[in-house]
């Protein structure tokens, strides 16, 4: 299943927006940690910072693949590396406003758990779990509901969703522009 792996030049990798395929659907897990992940976590990193982010999923660098990397004071040097996550989340439910890379110019107030254990394995393989609280835990929770295909603007209200409507409508005209470029080359 891994052999997508190697199609993937991931210097060429850049931050991915809304309405892209690869943000809508379940990533992959990695079955073989090797070099190549390695150079997708360390482009990963690049990409969150380059944005200004904390976190980065795979899907938002363009690769179907169960990957995150998160820096809460958004350094590379400081980036944590999460491969095939599950994620454990508890306490009572905090609502903040979250943005999104990948939904540029979008904010809404997002509903998640105040605390939240990540199981994943670093870039050695080997398993390890990270606990975290408030912003922490809304960053894995964040970067885990982008390996499920799932984005804030799914989990925004209804006033949020229709605030949200005309940056959202852009993004697909965007996208179907690109596509359009792409497909009379």
């Amino acid at each position: 299943m891994n052999s997508i792996i190697n199609m993937v030049n991931y210097m060429n990798c850049k931050i991915t927006h809304f309405p892209e395929p690869v943000l809508l659907k379940a990533a992959q897990p990695i079955e073989t940690i090797d070099e190549s992940i390695g150079q997708l976590a360390e482009r990963m990193k690049e990409i969150m910072v380059e944005q200004k982010g904390i976190g980065l999923a795979g899907p938002q660098a363009g690769v179907n693949l169960q990957i995150f990397v998160i820096s809460l004071d958004g350094t590379k040097e400081n980036a944590k590396v999460y491969i095939n996550p599950k994620i454990d989340p508890s306490g009572p439910m905090n609502t903040m406003e979250e943005g999104c890379l990948s939904l540029p110019g979008i904010y809404g107030k997002i509903p998640r758990y105040s605390r939240c254990t990540v199981h994943a394995l670093d870039l050695d393989g080997k398993p390890f779990s990270d606990t975290g609280e408030g912003l922490y835990a809304r960053a894995m929770q964040h970067e885990y509901d982008h390996l499920q295909g799932v984005m804030i603007k799914d989990r925004m209200g209804e006033a949020a969703k229709l605030r949200a409507r005309r940056i959202l409508k852009r993004l697909q005209e965007d996208y179907q522009k690109k596509q359009s470029s792409q497909g009379s080359k």
